[in-house]
């Protein structure tokens, strides 16, 4: 088997805030927006060693941002030349201007080193580097008042990994996974095409708020009719909703990892990104009762009974049958709009080869914090 390195590191408590200086910020998405004064205080995490060469960084964070406040989400990496400054990996907050954050949600464009650079949500070493140590920094920022209620973080982790997979690496065999299915609303991103195209042309890119809200809703954390009314139509509007809470501006897209994760901590669950290995470490979840959202991309023959291609694409896995091929509740559904078209089967080996040599094993892994997470490999990439 090729390199496969990745261990997650998560801080659920400790949170020790330091005072630190206000922060003058104009809204970068706002036409002729004024700069604001922002009290602000600070947390630093440890700095951690990594014990392999990693290529890569995700950070992942659950906190609840009442009216007036933000987060700003920062990190630094570390080699053989010393450390990098502080790169932004995130302005964020739960809700967007037309609700209560006063800010836009949104990544940070065009941060780049010659340790490497920030892709979106991700840090990526340039070739030939990698980093040994790495740390990340949560500032906390709030408008000024008599008593400020400042976010709450519940959440901070990072998944540092160093993936090298070949397209003729072999197939993972079935293990305690099999002849296991988890019950998962299903729901169709294709109900939405051509709706609200100021987020990213509608339901043709929602794979991955749409996943997120089968989950949600399967944990029952998905937002109610109410809380969604504002969307004006009965068409499963809790996905519109969730779209409206994951969406990057400056990326352009609801497919932020951090960003979709975030927003299941919000509404109660633990939720982080991390890389898998193969598919018996996705058995481990789903025996466990716990399903996973997971990113892939291929072309039309690589993946039978799909229907379409993707150069990226964010599915569920629910499930094994009893001869360890993938149940998926794939908000594509085969490009019908349909939610009784979501759930497929997907041959094993096809499935892994597409999840692993395009986007490495790449998962979101949501659960409330009473249900119990399998035991992790002794190089840990969940915790």
């Amino acid at each position: 088997m090729t390199e496969r390195h990745a261990i997650l590191t998560v801080w659920d408590t400790g949170f020790d805030w330091s005072p630190a200086p206000d922060v003058d910020y104009a809204d970068v998405h706002v036409d002729g927006a004024e700069a604001v004064t922002y009290r602000a205080r600070v947390w630093e995490s440890p700095v951690v060693e990594s014990p392999f060469v990693a290529t890569e960084l995700i950070p992942s964070w659950n906190a609840r941002t009442p009216a007036g406040t933000w987060l700003r989400i920062e990190g630094r990496v570390g080699d053989d030349g010393g450390w990098t400054p502080w790169f932004s990996f995130a302005r964020w907050g739960e809700d967007d201007p037309a609700g209560e954050s006063p800010i836009t949600r949104t990544t940070v464009p065009d941060q780049a080193f010659d340790a490497g650079r920030v892709s979106t949500d991700t840090w990526l070493s340039a070739p030939g580097r990698g980093v040994d140590r790495w740390q990340l920094r949560v500032t906390a920022l709030a408008l000024p008042g008599a008593e400020i209620a400042w976010p709450t973080v519940t959440l901070v982790a990072g998944a540092a990994s160093r993936f090298a997979v070949t397209p003729d690496e072999s197939t993972s065999r079935p293990g305690v996974g099999r002849g296991h299915e988890v019950a998962v609303p299903p729901h169709s991103q294709r109900l939405h095409v051509g709706t609200f195209p100021q987020w990213d042309n509608g339901g043709q890119s929602w794979c991955s708020p749409t996943s997120m809200t089968m989950i949600l809703e399967h944990w029952g954390r998905a937002p109610s009719r109410d809380e969604a009314s504002w969307v004006g139509h009965d068409t499963d509007p809790e996905v519109v909703h969730g779209v409206r809470r994951v969406y990057d501006l400056a990326y352009g897209g609801a497919g932020n990892w951090a960003f979709n994760t975030a927003y299941a901590g919000a509404r109660g669950l633990r939720a982080y990104v991390t890389r898998l290995r193969d598919l018996t470490e996705v058995e481990a979840f789903v025996a466990a009762g716990i399903p996973l959202v997971v990113s892939v991309g291929f072309r039309e023959d690589e993946l039978d009974g799909a229907g379409y291609e993707t150069n990226g694409h964010l599915l569920t896995v629910v499930g094994f049958t009893d001869a360890g091929d993938v149940v998926s509740n794939d908000p594509n559904s085969h490009r019908i709009a349909s939610n009784e078209q979501v759930r497929t089967i997907y041959r094993r080996d096809q499935f892994e080869r597409v999840w692993l040599g395009t986007n490495g094993g790449l998962a979101y892994v949501m659960h409330p914090r009473d249900v119990v997470l399998p035991s992790p490999p002794s190089e840990p990439n969940w915790g």
